[in-house]
């Protein structure tokens, strides 16, 4: 940043204010530099911030730090207007309204790291999972295995281990049951979301199974979002210029339940299905908050790319939620 210009000049460069609690002549006399970090804003919706204390009034570090190691958090509300939502992030978070824009949403590390010097007097990092004992212990007797695996490492699978992201997948599976939301969804308006423990070994195994194909999906990494189930088939400016609002959708497929919407007067995203083009989480419908987010922009590739993976994610979220229970009966 160019600490040349005045403060009143700063503030009308980059749209910045003073507020309760953080000021804009204060941020600029730190001696530490704006780092830009990528962070989830919304579901699927990412973007670059000047993260700390230079450009946040609250950024979290107790949440954010853990969020930029080899990590992944669940978010979840704990009381909403909207329907009960959760969603999950290995990047940090860029304001705390991730699930729904009415109510604050909160999040829970995997693992827990801290610095701390080593023997050789350099500084090395540990870490915890951050899961209580008692709960990986029981798990792991109702799984049928008995080797835990809780290291750095373990956000990958291990074949014939339970791993740390296992216990992160099989809550995950478990809070995407549609039957699970229904039975609990007057506790979900008032309180944490609490997982029972699965029934059975063969139970828990479905879950992980499935919880951690949604995990993929949210996280945009699942191998089903290479192939594109939409087309973007005209050439223009790819400027968003219109405000995507029901009358921009086009349902021009009633029976196969497809559509397109249009950005321009020249220009649309075809085959877009119905249900992914409604899909809820929490508060937000993510392919149609993309977008409009993105009025008055031009798009570029990755853009639509980006667009098209979240099509494909919602889709096969809505397929596995009903997979999901058949496995889990309450």
């Amino acid at each position: 940043m160019d600490n040349s210009i005045s403060n009143e000049e700063f503030s009308r460069i980059y749209g910045l204010s003073d507020n309760r609690d953080w000021k804009i002549d204060k941020a600029r006399s730190l001696d530490s530099k704006p780092n830009p970090v990528k962070c989830l804003y919304r579901p699927f919706d990412f973007r670059y911030m000047l993260y700390g204390s230079y450009a946040f009034d609250y950024h979290r570090p107790s949440l954010n730090d853990q969020l930029q190691e080899n990590n992944v958090g669940l978010i979840f509300t704990r009381q909403t207007k909207e329907n009960f939502s959760v969603f999950i992030s290995s990047i940090p978070l860029g304001q705390h309204k991730i699930a729904t824009p009415y109510d604050g949403s909160y999040a829970a590390a995997l693992y827990l790291y801290s610095k701390d010097n080593s023997l050789y007097g350099l500084e090395s990092k540990k870490m915890k999972l951050n899961v209580k004992s008692e709960i990986s212990k029981k798990i792991s007797k109702i799984s049928k295995i008995f080797k835990l695996e809780f290291s750095d490492e373990s956000v990958v699978k291990k074949d014939g281990f339970l791993v740390a992201i296992d216990i992160i997948d099989y809550a995950y599976g478990v809070l995407y049951s549609p039957a699970y939301r229904k039975k609990y969804a007057e506790f979900l308006k008032s309180d944490f979301p609490r997982v029972p423990y699965p029934k059975d070994a063969e139970t828990f195994w479905k879950l992980v199974k499935l919880g951690g194909e949604l995990r993929q999906l949210h996280l945009l990494e699942s191998p089903l979002l290479k192939k594109s189930i939409t087309t973007y088939p005209k050439a223009g400016d790819n400027l968003v210029a219109r405000k995507i609002v029901s009358k921009d959708w086009e349902l021009y497929d009633a029976n196969k339940c497809l559509g397109r919407i249009w950005i321009n007067d020249e220009q649309y995203i075809d085959a877009i299905p119905l249900i992914a083009w409604e899909f809820y989480i929490g508060g937000y419908q993510p392919a149609q908050k993309w977008l409009k987010d993105r009025v008055g922009r031009t798009l570029t590739l990755d853009d639509i790319r980006h667009y098209q993976k979240i099509i494909v994610a919602l889709k096969e979220t809505d397929r596995l939620m009903q997979e999901i229970d058949q496995a889990w009966k309450p």
